[in-house]
C-alpha cells in the first residue's frame, strides 16, 4: 500500500449506497490513509479523517458508516489492487519459468519491503485483535489472492511438463516464503533497513534456484 493516491478497484454499488467510485470517495480514502498511517487504527478518529480529507463529518458518514468499515475498504481494495498488479503472470506459454518467477519475485520483494507496506501490515495486525474480520478481509484480498494467481500459473506449467508438483498451492506458498525468507518479519520488528537492490536480486536468485531444484521437471 502506498501513501500516494492509488488506482482502486471498483466494487459494485449496493442499492441505496453512494457511488462506489467517485472523486469524493477517493478523496476520503486518501485522507483516511494519511491519518491511519500516522495514528494507527486505534488512534485515528472519524473527525481527523474528515479534516484530512477536506470533507464534513456528515459527508464522511454518507460514504462510510464507521471507522472499521472505512479501514476495511481502504486496506482490502488497495491490497487487492496490489495483488492483481503483482501476480499477472501472463507468460504461461513461456518455457523460461525461471525468468517469470525471477521477475515476480523481484516485484514482490520490492513491494513487501516498502516502509508504507510494512506500516500497513502492522496497522492491520493491531486492528485484528479487536476486529478479526478486518484481518480476514485483508488476507483474502491480498495474500490469498496472490497465492491463487500463482497457483494457477504453476498448474499451467505442470500441465506443460515444465514443473512437477502434486500440490501447486503449497508450491506457490513455498516460493513466496523463499522470496521473503524472513525479510518481512525483520522489517515488522524494525530490525534493520529495507534491503538494497543487490540484496534483493541475490535473495530472489536463490529463491528461484531452490524452488526449481525441488519442482523442475
Amino acid at each position: 500500500m502506498t501513501t500516494s493516491a492509488t488506482t482502486l478497484a471498483n466494487p459494485k454499488t449496493q442499492p441505496g449506497s453512494p457511488p462506489a467510485d467517485t472523486d469524493k470517495r477517493r478523496q476520503i480514502l486518501d485522507g483516511a490513509r494519511e491519518v491511519f498511517l500516522a495514528a494507527g487504527f486505534d488512534g485515528a478518529s472519524m473527525g481527523e479523517i474528515a479534516k484530512a480529507a477536506g470533507v464534513s463529518k456528515g459527508t464522511l458518514y454518507v460514504y462510510f458508516d464507521s471507522k472499521d468499515a472505512l479501514f476495511e475498504v481502504l486496506t482490502t481494495e488497495e491490497k487487492r489492487w496490489l495483488a492483481e498488479a503483482l501476480f499477472k503472470l501472463g507468460s504461461e506459454t513461456s518455457e523460461d519459468v525461471g525468468s517469470v518467477l525471477t521477475q515476480l519475485g523481484l516485484t514482490y520483494l520490492t513491494e513487501m519491503s516498502k516502509p508504507s507496506h510494512v506500516s500497513a501490515i502492522r496497522m492491520v495486525i493491531g486492528a485484528t485483535e479487536k476486529f478479526p474480520h478486518l484481518g480476514r478481509s485483508f488476507y483474502e484480498a491480498g495474500p490469498a489472492c496472490g497465492i491463487d494467481r500463482l497457483t494457477a500459473y504453476l498448474d499451467a506449467q505442470v500441465a506443460a511438463g515444465r514443473l512437477r508438483a502434486t500440490d501447486t498451492e503449497l508450491a506457490a506458498k513455498h516460493f513466496l516464503h523463499l522470496c521473503q525468507a524472513g525479510l518481512l518479519t525483520r522489517l515488522l520488528f524494525a530490525a534493520g533497513e529495507p534491503p538494497t537492490e543487490e540484496k534483493m536480486r541475490h535473495q530472489i536468485a536463490e529463491a528461484v534456484r531452490v524452488f526449481l531444484a525441488g519442482y523442475a521437471a
